[in-house]
Formats: C-alpha cells, structure tokens, sequence
C-alpha cells in the first residue's frame, strides 16, 4: 500500500512528466525545445506528393465545405454565383498555402517557431496561444458534428433511438440519446490523435479511397432524384445591385476563411515533405477539391429544397428526411470519417504543435491531443456553446481578421524583406538574433495595430446585429482580403524602410547547416584531444 502511494506521488512531481530532450536541440536547455519543435530530421520527412494529394481531398471532403457551399444559396446567392466564389476564394488561398508551406518544407520547422522570425520570441506567442484557445474549440464543436453523425449511423439501425427516453434536464442542451453518441464519437476518434503526424498520413488516403465515391453516390441521387431538366438548378437569386455584390464578397470571405487557419500553420504538415517540389501540389488541388465539393453541395441542397420545400443546408439533416435506412448509415458513416480526419488535420494537430511550444518541457504532439481531447472535447462543453452562445460562435468565425494579417506578415517576412535568408537555429534562442526588442519586432506590432481594427465594427456587427456600425461592415465582407493584403504591404514598407540590422544575414542557416560545423567543430576536437594524447 505504501509503495503505490509513493508511485501516486512520484507521478504528482512535475519532474516526473518532464521529456527527455535530444541531443538535436539548438535550444539553450529542455525549457525551450523538444524533440516534437526541434527541425525534423531526414528520416522523418516522409510526405510526398500523393500525400499531400491524399491530405487535401481528405480536408475538402468534410461537412463544413458542404455546408459553406449550400449555406450560399440560404443567403440568397444562386448555384452559379455561389460556384465561383468558391473557386476563386480556394485559387487565392492555395497560392498562400504554397508560400508559406514552402517555408515549412524548406526549413523543416513547425508555425510556432517560424513565427519567432517575423513577430519576435515573445510576440509569436500571441498568436500562438489565440491558435491553441480556437483550435479547441473548433475541436469541440466538430467533435460534436461527428457525433450526430453516429446518431444517424444509429438511427439507421436503431429506428426507436429517435424515441428514446431523454433523462438529462432541459438546460442541459443535449439529450440521452445526444451525450451517448457524443461519447461514442469521442471514443471512436480518441486513438486516432495518438499516431505521429508521420503515420497519421495514412488515415488521410483511407479517407480519399471511401468519403469521395460515397459522396459522388450522393450527388448521383440528386440528379437521378431531381433530373436538371426538372428544377435541379432552377434557383436563382434572391438578390441584386449593390446587395448582390457584398452578399458574393462575404461568399468568397467564407471560401477564403475556411482555411485560412492552415494558410498559417501549414509548415506544420509541410515540414515532413521529402522535398518542398512535394507540397507544390496543393496549388492545384486545393481549388479543384473544394470546387468539386462545393458543386456537390450545392447540387444535393438544390435537391433536397425542390424535395422537401426547404433549405437542408447541413448534409445530416437532409440524411435524416431520408426512408432508406441502408443509404442513411452509409452516407452517414462517410460524415463521420470526414469529420474525423478533418478534427485531427486542422484542430487537434494544430493545437498539440502550439502546445509543444507553450510548455515544451512537458508536453509533445501526442501530450498536446490527449489535452486537445479532454480540454476541447469534454471541459469546454461544445453543445452548450452551440444551443446558447451563438455570438461567441460569430466571433470565432469573424477570428479570421487576424488570420489574414497573421498569414501577410509571414509571406512579407520570409519572401520580400529577408528573401528566405533566415537563421533556423536562432529561432530556438530568446536572446538570438529574432529577439528584436524585448521579444517583440515593433514592425508586426504596428502591422497587426494597422490592419486588424478596420474590421472590428463589422465583427461586433456579426456577433450582435443590434449593434449598428453604419458602412464598416462592408470592410468586413471581405476581412480576409483586407487583412492580407494590408499586412503585407504595411510590414514589407516598415521593414524595409527601418530594417532590423541583427536579422539579416547573407545566406539562410538550416538546421542541417548547423548540424554540419557542430560536427566538423566535433572533429576539430576529437583531432586536438587525439594530438594531445600522442604528444
């Protein structure tokens, strides 16, 4: 009894949990770095060209790029103006993808530490910690997506599920039948956040071999269902003149803002490319993807409003109008792996890689999802926030007007003002050459003081339309763009104009650079000790 005491309270010292840090590390001590935010080595940078194939036709074929298409035509936008505002927004958005994921690739360096280069030490841990608070949440509440997926699974089965006694209060904001699924799903997905990033690939081509054919199946149905002779796309729009034009620019803010979370921490994925030439693919499967779903979307929407008088805009609540109980629990099933390849690529990976840098000592990739799972999944309770706080939900969409200057200022940093001449090593350093001024470069400081505010009346505006802004939310119809753009020239002009002399230098530093004079000084050494010892 004594003796499992002792392990109890061995395992209550934080010593005990602490990671044991590679010989690899450019950092001063384990306080900094681990093996997890350390440049990835050779044998690990596995990713080729199929993969990051694989990766995105698995992330276009998820239910919130379904639900942005069709929830376009719910605004009023017809099939033929909603199509290319998707095309466009994801054309924009995979050119960001490829300049940032071509940093990752060439540097084998995850967002966190990367954006020490251009924020400064500390600074980068703004939107490092903004990154982690969101990404939980948006962990949470697909997580609950995925659980109403297996209620469909097994209401499919289990017809009586629907009449299944509710024995949680009201204000709870989930029933019996809700929390068994939502734990269900959270069962099913947990060992999945357990694989390395270098393994976890493979669920992203099982995912391309199932979820497309499934969801080709269901386009299949709408023109079998609704022929395009008979009203399939009959919609048009709802709107017109100036009404018309914002309505599109918010369309083309929604394609752009889907992602742009992955616009910035790309190198997360890209830093375990066999070669940066492997990630360049994504310029063209990105639009193709999302068009294609997107059209898919939009075509079983149309459908399901000429079958059903209504606009079924989420796919599981047109799944549940269905009769056939075989084809609902296969399309459902399809949701589910979407959404869970989904969860893990763009929330739980990418809090897990900002926690590595929050407490390096303590926590790496695997630690950081189990407490993405625990903190996202269950203490934040997503089915609360969805039933009551549909401003916060507002406000974590409208997140995207730091997003796009966070994305501009990494573009303007590594392609414009140091031309990709930056030292990774010092990176790993809160006193090497990216400190600037006590942790902060000024320059992004004023950048983001400069690009952000514009668009905060319009992101009020959204989370409470009582609030009236006047013509401010037109800025935020296309917040993205704004913030991109203005970020990018604003942080090139301070740069450039009042450049940070320490920063430059005339050829990039690699980790492999560095690896190689600490082995040739290792030499040096070995040659002088062996002198010594003849002498």
């Amino acid at each position: 009894m004594t003796s499992a005491i002792e392990k109890l309270s061995a395992y209550a010292r934080p010593s005990a949990w602490a990671l044991e840090p590679e010989s690899s590390t450019f950092a001063p001590s384990s306080k900094w770095s681990n093996k997890d935010m350390d440049p990835v080595p050779p044998q690990k940078r596995t990713w080729s060209t199929f993969n990051y194939v694989a990766y995105w036709v698995s992330d276009a074929t998820n239910s919130a790029v379904w639900e942005l298409a069709s929830s376009m035509l719910a605004i009023g936008l017809s099939w033929r103006q909603a199509l290319p505002a998707i095309a466009v927004g994801h054309i924009i958005i995979s050119v960001v993808m490829v300049l940032n994921g071509t940093i990752g690739a060439r540097l084998h360096v995850g967002f966190p530490v990367l954006n020490r280069s251009s924020f400064g030490f500390w600074f980068s841990y703004f939107s490092v910690i903004s990154r982690v608070i969101l990404s939980m949440f948006w962990f949470g509440i697909q997580t609950y997506t995925g659980s109403e997926c297996v209620y469909q699974m097994l209401k499919a089965i289990w017809p009586s599920l629907a009449r299944l006694p509710n024995h949680l209060p009201e204000n709870a904001n989930i029933t019996t039948a809700g929390m068994m699924c939502y734990f269900l799903y959270w069962l099913i997905q947990f060992p999945f956040m357990l694989i390395s990033p270098q393994k976890i690939r493979w669920l992203f081509v099982v995912k391309v071999f199932i979820v497309p054919p499934a969801w080709l199946a269901m386009l299949i149905w709408a023109f079998v269902k609704v022929p395009a002779n008979k009203g399939l796309f009959d919609q048009h729009s709802s709107l017109s003149g100036s009404a018309l034009s914002y309505a599109w620019l918010n369309a083309l803010n929604s394609a752009l803002g889907i992602y742009s979370t992955l616009a910035v921490n790309i190198p997360d994925f890209t830093r375990y490319a066999k070669n940066e030439k492997a990630q360049y693919v994504q310029l063209i499967i990105i639009p193709v993807m999302f068009t294609l779903i997107g059209f898919t979307g939009i075509a079983v929407t149309s459908a399901g409003m000429v079958l059903y008088g209504k606009v079924l805009w989420d796919p599981l609540t047109l799944i549940n109008e269905w009769d056939n109980r075989a084809a609902a629990f296969f399309a459902a099933s399809s949701f589910l792996l979407a959404t869970l390849g989904t969860n893990i690529s763009a929330n739980s990976l990418s809090a897990a890689n900002d926690m590595t840098v929050l407490f390096p000592r303590y926590i790496d990739i695997r630690r950081g999802q189990v407490l993405c799972a625990i903190l996202g999944g269950w203490a934040l309770a997503p089915w609360e926030i969805l039933a009551s706080a549909s401003g916060f939900l507002s406000f974590m969409s409208g997140y995207k007007v730091f997003l796009g200057p966070f994305a501009g200022i990494m573009v303007a940093d590594y392609w414009i003002v140091h031309k990709g001449k930056v030292d990774v090593p010092s990176m790993y350093r809160p006193h090497g050459r990216y400190r600037y001024t006590g942790g902060f470069n000024w320059r992004a400081v004023v950048t983001i003081l400069v690009s952000v505010p514009p668009n905060l009346p319009g992101l009020i505006n959204s989370i409470n339309p009582k609030i009236a802004v006047g013509g401010a939310t037109k800025v935020f119809s296309f917040a993205w763009l704004f913030g991109f753009f203005v970020s990018l020239v604003v942080y090139s002009v301070l740069s450039l104009v009042w450049p940070a002399e320490e920063t430059f230098i005339e050829e990039a530093i690699t980790s492999e650079d560095a690896d190689a004079v600490s082995e040739s000084s290792s030499h040096v050494e070995k040659g002088v000790d062996a002198d010594a010892r003849a002498a």
